[in-house]
């Protein structure tokens, strides 16, 4: 990370304004504003929300589209900092009426007058610096300011200026009196030249006939930095690549396989998984398009990726991934995945859940689920597999990808003794959501397990499942209803609302306030008040007279129920 100390500022010139005022921006300064404000909802989100919840990762998802956006228009960009907002090419962006809860305030009471973003920030440094900014808002006045964070972070892609609080709040140096006073200086010709003081003169000195401009020096700065970002191993490799295919000297493809053989295992050790996955694709396109190839060398690059796909392999690299500090970026993780073999899917998914490291076991399981999205088949016979761990993340990635095939065998994990099982295989339906699936989650609907009947009796009221009514109805009006828990009533009452609407008004009526032919006595409190939040959700005239007579019960259970779902905005 780059950093640069400005104790003062320097005001531009006239020529230099006026030549920025005509330059026209690169491109629309829209997407620069859309960035920033994007960025500053997910600052304010994070505030909200750990960061494991749905709605931070949706924001964080929506802040990296941004980025994309102005990923295609340059690799960077350079903002200016200002108290109320940020500055690129002289346009206002992220402007915020109010300086609390302005970002750019944010950076500017601690110093920072200028940040530079580059291409790849959007991976996991952009998620280091919302917890820096989330931890700068919850300071207190003893701790480390955002100045002192971003120095310890030393982030690769975000460069900052920044300017010391105390040189620029300095007052300046009053001059004593006897310093103005007119003083008579003799003339050189007066002092003799060895007793005249040295003083250095810029006049004396010639100043260089040609000096870069501004705009110059931009393009060797720019130049530089482009060059730095190069990745010179995969130019290396890129070369390799294309003397293999135009050489056909069978000792020179030879020589070339092995080097491209241990480099792959040296690069893996090394944790380049980026530049590993690099090797595996570029050895699949020269397969397939080296002229003259001898079937030798063809499959010999061909079973790279069987390298790394043996099962002792790739679980020592998921051990010592585990171990370590740090882990890869989720794009070289997700492009190394994509090369393996399908059969190394059971190992993946048998190792997600043995991981320590819960940042690696997230970007674990992208990754399996692309090695899934590529694989359907290989999924589709794990779902059945005899080591619950594995069977339980093929349901998973089965349902993430709301795969049809999979209904059938995911259906039959209804009848499996295990719970846990059953549980993922009723979230899996749930997620398919097809006509079929739906169906297979009635069957859940009188299980044994109390997990798995909430989560088919939520999953059917979530889909509007119809055809199930009557059997949640017998549930609701059953004898065995005192017997369950409070989660699973709530989830019976609101699926049974949201399935019969207005028509289960005079039912849950009655069973509030005790009237009506079907139900002559009472029924106990947590009864009653579930059917007060059930009348809540329909909102119908009748359900809201249902709820007021019950605002005057002797229970208060059923009072505080009754007031909630008036006040709650479900009616």
């Amino acid at each position: 990370m780059t950093t640069t100390h400005t104790p003062t500022t320097r005001s531009p010139t006239p020529a230099a304004i006026a030549q920025m005022a005509v330059r026209e921006p690169p491109f629309a300064a829209a997407i620069v504003d859309d960035l920033l404000r994007n960025l500053a909802r997910t600052v304010k989100t994070r505030q909200l929300y750990l960061p494991n919840n749905p709605i931070y990762q949706r924001s964080l998802d929506s802040l990296r589209i941004a980025f994309e956006n102005l990923w295609r228009q340059t690799e960077e960009v350079v903002l200016s900092i200002s108290e109320t907002d940020f500055r690129w090419e002289m346009a206002s962006v992220g402007a915020e009426p109010n300086r609390g809860d302005s970002l750019a305030w944010l950076f500017y009471k601690d110093g920072v007058r200028e940040v530079t973003v580059h291409k790849g920030f959007e991976g996991e440094e952009l998620v280091a610096l919302l917890d820096l900014l989330q931890r700068v808002r919850k300071a207190s006045p003893d701790e480390d300011d955002l100045l002192t964070l971003l120095w310890e972070q030393d982030f690769l892609y975000l460069r900052y200026r920044f300017i010391d609080m105390g040189y620029e709040a300095a007052p300046e140096i009053e001059q004593p009196e006897q310093l103005h006073e007119e003083r008579t200086v003799p003339p050189e010709e007066a002092v003799p030249e060895e007793e005249r003081p040295k003083i250095v003169r810029m006049e004396d000195f010639d100043s260089t006939l040609y000096f870069l401009d501004e705009q110059e020096i931009e393009y060797l700065r720019s130049s530089f930095q482009t060059e730095y970002r190069n990745d010179l191993k995969k130019n290396v490799l890129a070369i390799l690549f294309d003397t293999f295919e135009i050489e056909s000297n069978t000792k020179i493809r030879d020589e070339i396989g092995d080097i491209l053989e241990s480099t792959m295992l040296q690069l893996v050790s090394a944790r380049e998984f980026g530049t590993v996955a690099y090797i595996l694709r570029e050895a699949r396109i020269s397969a397939g398009r080296a002229m003259s190839l001898e079937a030798e060398h063809r499959e010999r690059l061909q079973r790279l990726p069987d390298r790394l796909s043996v099962p002792d392999v790739l679980a020592h690299l998921l051990a010592l991934l585990d171990e370590s500090p740090e882990i890869p970026p989720q794009e070289d993780l997700d492009a190394l995945f994509e090369q393996l073999r399908p059969g190394t899917m059971q190992l993946v998914f048998s190792w997600i859940g043995k991981l320590q490291n819960p940042r690696l076991r997230t970007a674990l399981e992208q990754a399996a689920s692309r090695l899934a999205a590529a694989n359907t088949a290989e999924l589709l016979k794990l779902v059945l597999h005899a080591d619950p761990a594995i069977a339980i993340q093929a349901i998973k990635r089965a349902g993430q990808l709301r795969t049809p095939a999979a209904v059938a065998p995911i259906g039959r994990i209804l009848a499996i003794p295990s719970p846990a099982l059953r549980l993922a295989a009723v979230h899996a339906l749930a997620e398919i959501g097809s006509p079929g699936a739906i169906r297979m989650v009635e069957q859940a609907i009188n299980d044994d397990e109390r997990d798995v009947r909430v989560a088919a009796v939520r999953a059917i009221g979530a889909r509007g499942h119809t055809a199930a009514l009557s059997k949640i109805e017998a549930l609701v009006r059953g004898k065995e209803l005192r017997e369950k828990d409070l989660t699973e009533k709530m989830a019976l009452f609101e699926t049974y609302a949201t399935l019969a609407g207005a028509a289960g008004t005079a039912a849950l009526d009655g069973l509030l306030n005790a009237r009506g032919k079907f139900f002559a006595k009472k029924e106990d409190a947590e009864v009653r008040a579930c059917a007060a939040m059930a009348l809540g959700r329909i909102g119908s005239d009748d359900a809201v007279g249902a709820l007021k007579r019950a605002t005057q019960d002797k229970e208060l259970l059923v009072r505080n129920a009754a007031n909630r779902a008036l006040r709650g905005g479900t009616a």
